[in-house]
C-alpha cells in the first residue's frame, strides 16, 4: 500500500486555497468541526492547516468568531510621511480612527533620559484603534512631549494627528526613525484587534524629530499581521 508522502494538513491547505480563489468559500469559513467533517481528519490536523493560512496572510482568526478570508492588504511606504488616513484612502479603502484613551502622564526615569527630559516632566500618551474597512487592523500608542505640544489633548485626535499638530498647532516634525519587527501580540494588543493573544503581528516604531534634533514623540504601531504589505521604493544607482 502506496503511502502519501504530503502530510494531510498541506493538502487541506491547498484544497482551502483553491476554495478561497474560486469563491467557493465566503468571507467566513464554516465551523471547524464543519470542515474537519468535510476532510475527514482531526480539528487538530485541520488546525495545522488553518494556522499555516493565518501565517501566510490568508486567513485570520477573531476570538469567539472564528476563522475569515483576510481581504487585500494595504500597501505602506514606510520612506513617506503620508498619514494613515490618507495613504489608506488613496488605496480606495475606508479608513477609520478610534481613540482609546488621551491623557497626561509623568514621563518617568526612562523614557525622560531618552527624551531629554526631566523625570517629572509631562508627557501625553495617547491610544488609538485604527480600523480598514469596519476591521480592526491596528494598535497605536503615541507618547508626545506635552511642552512641545501643549493644546493637543484640546483637539480632535481622531483624525491624522501629523496633520493635527501642522494645521492646528502649527507645529511639524523634520525627520523620524523607524524599527519593524514581527512580534506576538499580547492580551492588551490582541484583544482591541479582536485577536486571541499569541496571534501573530508586526511592530512598527516611530521615533520622530523637529529641526535641531530634539525627540518630541513616541509612536509604537501594533497591526494584524494579515493587514499590512511593506512596499519601499528603492534606486538603482545610474
Amino acid at each position: 500500500m502506496a503511502i502519501d508522502p504530503i502530510p494531510q494538513y498541506l493538502r487541506i491547505r491547498e484544497q482551502l486555497l483553491r476554495d478561497i480563489a474560486s469563491a467557493a468559500l465566503s468571507r467566513r469559513l464554516p465551523a471547524e468541526r464543519e470542515l474537519a467533517e468535510r476532510f475527514g481528519c482531526t480539528r487538530i490536523t485541520l488546525r495545522e492547516a488553518l494556522q499555516q493560512l493565518e501565517t501566510e496572510g490568508v486567513l485570520y482568526r477573531e476570538n469567539r468568531r472564528g476563522w475569515f478570508v483576510s481581504p487585500p492588504r494595504i500597501r505602506y511606504n514606510p520612506t513617506r510621511t503620508t498619514g494613515f488616513m490618507d495613504y489608506v484612502q488613496t488605496q480606495g479603502r475606508a479608513p477609520r480612527t478610534e481613540v482609546l484613551a488621551a491623557e497626561r502622564r509623568q514621563a518617568g526615569a526612562a523614557l525622560a533620559r531618552r527624551m531629554g527630559l526631566a523625570d517629572d516632566a509631562e508627557v501625553f500618551w495617547i491610544r488609538r484603534r485604527r480600523w480598514v474597512d469596519e476591521r480592526p487592523v491596528m494598535l497605536e500608542e503615541i507618547t508626545l512631549d506635552a511642552g512641545w505640544c501643549p493644546g493637543l489633548l484640546d483637539e480632535a485626535l481622531d483624525t491624522s494627528l501629523t496633520r493635527v499638530l501642522r494645521e492646528r498647532l502649527g507645529l511639524s516634525l523634520s525627520r523620524c526613525e523607524l524599527a519593524m519587527h514581527p512580534t506576538a501580540l499580547d492580551d492588551q494588543q490582541a484583544a482591541p484587534l479582536q485577536l486571541t493573544p499569541g496571534s501573530p503581528g508586526l511592530f512598527v516604531g516611530r521615533a520622530s524629530y523637529v529641526a535641531g534634533g530634539r525627540l518630541v514623540e513616541f509612536d509604537r504601531e501594533f497591526w494584524r499581521s494579515d493587514a499590512l504589505e511593506i512596499v519601499i521604493e528603492a534606486r538603482y544607482p545610474d
